[in-house]
């Protein structure tokens, strides 16, 4: 009787075994797994390769490769100050300009656009993603920048010029030429995303409030852009990190200078475009492993804002409709 009973629990045992295994259960939850950890091991990975690369800065520089200014690879100084300077300025000015336009261009597409019109805008606002960076720098050094950034620049040094951040000389390529042809870059992005988390917030919501005497443009700020919240945030998020690792239209129009005044009207530099700029010219190996750990901040800085920024996703998503509202 005893050995009945075990025979039937192998035989209930290997059925079940049998039937997840012809549903694809399990052989899809190892694939998945392994694509998680493809990604983490891809991670690492490169954060690795950028350390073991660059020991030599790290032992003659140590911390004050990130505080100091000098970059003179002919007296062999190197210092990543101003680099990481121009990439926080010029990314977060870009985010500054690029949030509220793609909030805009969202809300029309997913609410206010009429049928006939919402398809084929979403596909050019879409298509913008799709341009190299290379013809966005083309076009910033050559029609941009001499025809909008020059003059606006011109405009704000001549009105508020007594300020720090619009002090001259004014220049073409500068950090602020940099930070708007990096909010163009970055529009598509968010305002794609931030348009899918509009059009799929449940209809019951907007109904709801219409219901309750709402006008439509109190609909959509004290109701849709709450609920979406952590959505909106995970767009900005995409949106920042394309700006941090922009190399080459931020090269051709920010004008590659060293220089660490707070004035956006004056040329600049990322750690993106100094590596572009220095890397094939870079002839010894002090030289070359400063750029290298210039990229491994970069890296390290890009992964410690999209931490800080995915947290800030979970605290919001984690609220309550009426602590979003309030």
């Amino acid at each position: 009787m005893l050995s009945l009973t075990k025979q039937r629990a192998s035989q209930s045992r290997f059925k079940e075994l049998n039937r997840r295994l012809q549903h694809g259960d399990v052989a899809f939850r190892a694939l998945t797994i392994l694509g998680a950890l493809t990604i983490l091991a891809v991670c690492v990975a490169i954060g690795y390769a950028l350390w073991d690369n660059s020991p030599l800065p790290r032992a003659q520089f140590g911390l004050s490769f990130l505080t100091s200014s000098e970059w003179n690879p002919v007296t062999r100084e190197f210092g990543a100050l101003p680099f990481v300077f121009g990439t926080l300025q010029t990314s977060l000015m870009a985010l500054c300009f690029a949030v509220p336009i793609s909030l805009g261009i969202a809300i029309f597409l997913a609410e206010l656009a009429p049928a006939w019109l919402r398809q084929p805008l979403g596909f050019v606002v879409e298509l913008l993603a799709a341009v190299p960076s290379v013809v966005y720098g083309l076009w910033g050094l050559y029609v941009y920048v001499p025809n909008f950034v020059k003059p606006t620049a011109q405009f704000l040094n001549s009105t508020l010029g007594f300020l720090p951040l619009f002090e001259g000389p004014v220049f073409g390529p500068s950090r602020l030429a940099a930070s708007l042809v990096l909010t163009i870059m970055i529009l598509p992005t968010i305002s794609a995303v931030s348009r899918d988390v509009f059009l799929a917030i449940p209809s019951s919501q907007r109904e709801a409030a219409l219901a309750l005497g709402a006008t439509r443009w109190e609909m959509i700020g004290q109701v849709l852009i709450p609920y979406g919240m952590s959505g909106i945030l995970g767009a900005v998020i995409l949106g920042l990190g394309r700006a941090l690792g922009e190399t080459i239209a931020v090269t051709m129009v920010i004008g590659n200078n060293l220089d660490l005044s707070a004035s956006i009207l004056h040329p600049g530099y990322t750690m993106a475009s100094i590596i572009a700029n220095e890397f094939s010219e870079a002839t010894y190996e002090l030289y070359i492993q400063s750029l290298i750990q210039i990229g491994l901040v970069l890296f390290a800085l890009t992964l410690a804002l999209n931490l800080i920024a995915r947290f800030l996703v979970w605290r919001v998503a984690r609220r309550t409709p009426a602590e979003a509202r309030a």
